[in-house]
């Protein structure tokens, strides 16, 4: 059962990759998504303040798992909201 599930991770690894290869050799593997970042600062009386940093179009790659150190499109679509504890 643990060998199945890992056989199907890993065909499905080594299909993304021919995939993305594909599209890196004719410039569709990468697009851009709008993303609000902000950070969370912690104050010495227990309260937080938030600053919110202007939005910013964030690379990323259209595959299934992370590639060439971006995040998949489709991760950043539903994660447009980037939050940073100080």
């Amino acid at each position: 059962m643990i060998l199945s599930a890992a056989g199907v991770i890993l065909i499905a690894y080594a299909v993304d990759y021919g995939v993305f290869r594909y599209r890196v050799a004719s410039n569709k593997a990468f697009g851009q998504i709008t993303v609000t970042s902000y950070d969370a600062v912690r104050q010495k009386n227990g309260k937080t303040q938030f600053l919110f940093n202007p939005p910013q179009a964030q690379t990323c790659v259209n595959s299934l798992f992370p590639r060439a150190g971006y995040v998949p499109c489709w991760y950043l679509q539903r994660h447009t909201e980037q939050r940073t504890d100080i």
